[in-house]
Order: structure tokens, then sequence, then C-alpha cells
């Protein structure tokens, strides 16, 4: 069994997930072969050398079930882009690139976090390319933690505003990107969380049957997707 999550955007002020996260690793999580998260596993992370107790806490726990046998593989969402190998090493997790292509029950099966997807979001994408630029990535982790922090601040009050102002459609992915992403990496299956919406899209690409799943965000309840012998099963479940 393999299972999958997204979209926790843990943090202290949220203590009703985090307390459903550690049950989850207490008591399902170490059943499964492997524990993939597909990003904004934290509300905010402006480097591995400013982790808070918090952050730690987390990472214990994730070593607790690493160490148990549980391979954790993380990727970066558009809050976490700055969580590095620090953390991966303290948490015992594998970091994946976005995209990465998986083998799920001998398929391959593409993983992303989504908002690579959303192009109809022209101000996000125009903030992620630059944010994601290595040389962005350089002077951003090498800015005094004071400025970090002011800038997460900043960019999380922005982030909030404008998707308020959007329209719903211009921040869930933009269907015409499905196609060409399962062809570019010769897949028929899609796994991905960012947009909130939970979901199983039923597709036809080059006229085979194909299919798009998104992960759902841990707010009023947590989402978790099960892939073993008897497919892909997508469920929601009270938050403890």
């Amino acid at each position: 069994m393999i299972l999958l999550i997204s979209d926790l955007h843990l943090e202290e002020q949220r203590p009703d997930i985090t307390r459903a996260f550690l049950h989850f690793l207490e008591t399902r999580a170490p059943q499964a072969k492997a524990l993939y998260i597909l990003g904004d596993f934290f509300e905010v992370w402006i480097g591995d050398d400013a982790m808070s107790p918090f952050q730690h806490s987390i990472a214990k726990a994730l070593r607790k079930l690493s160490d148990g046998g549980v391979a954790v593989y993380l990727m970066h969402g558009n809050r976490d882009f700055l969580l590095g190998r620090a953390f991966c090493r303290e948490a015992g997790c594998t970091l994946l690139a976005d995209p990465s292509v998986q083998r799920f029950n001998g398929e391959p099966v593409l993983l992303m976090h989504g908002d690579s997807l959303c192009t109809r979001d022209e101000s996000y994408m125009r903030l992620r390319r630059w944010l994601r630029n290595p040389l962005s990535l350089f002077i951003l982790r090498n800015l005094p933690l004071s400025t970090r922090q002011k800038l997460a601040s900043k960019l999380r009050r922005q982030s909030r505003e404008q998707t308020r102002m959007k329209a719903s459609d211009i921040v869930d992915v933009t269907p015409e990107e499905v196609p060409p992403s399962l062809r570019r990496h010769g897949v028929t299956r899609l796994i991905h969380g960012h947009t909130h919406r939970p979901a199983v899209h039923e597709l036809e690409v080059d006229g085979r049957p194909a299919q798009r799943i998104v992960l759902g965000d841990w707010d009023q309840k947590g989402w978790a997707l099960q892939v073993d012998e008897h497919g892909y099963q997508l469920s929601p479940f009270p938050l403890v």
C-alpha cells in the first residue's frame, strides 16, 4: 500500500491539523510501504536554518515513521519551496523533483504539486518563475532571517488577497495543460494537489483513457489517496 497526501499547511496556529497528522502517522501511515507528501506540507518555510521547535517536532515524527521502514517522499509546494536537504536529513525523507514519475502497481504515474499547471493565473506564474529561479533561490536563502520573515508574511498576505479577487477557474488547473504533461512523461495518470479541489477526473488522451487525481487539502477534514491492489481510492477523514 502507498499513501499520498498534500496541502496540510502545517503551522502552530492550527493544532487540530497537527494532531490529525500525528495521529495519521501513528495509525495509518505505518501500514504503508511509502508515504508521498506532494507539497505545501507547511504553511510557510523560510529556510532550514530557521526551523522552529514546532517544525523540529514534525521532522522527528517523520523520522520515527521512516525508521520504522516506511519510505517518505516530500515535494516542494508553493508555500514551502525553500524546504531543503537539512530538513529532509532530520526527517529521514527524500526530496522529490516536481514533476516526478514514480511506479505504482507497476504503472508509471506522474506526481506534481500542481501549481505549474495553473497557467491562466498569469501573475502567479510570473512570480513562480522568479521564485524558482536558481539565482533567486540562492539570494532568498542568504537573506537575513528577519528579512525572510517579512518577505514571507508579505507574500502570504498578497496571495490571500489576490486569490479572493480572482475567478475560480483562474486559480484552478488549466485543462489544456494536462494532456501535454501526460504525453511528455509517457503516462496516463497524474496525481497532484495545490488547488484544494479533491476529485478524480476521467480523461481521454490520444484515444486512450487517462486520469487526473486531485488530492484534498487538510482543513475541515483530512484527505489521503491510497494505492493498493484494488487501485486508487481518494477519501476524506475527520480531523481528530
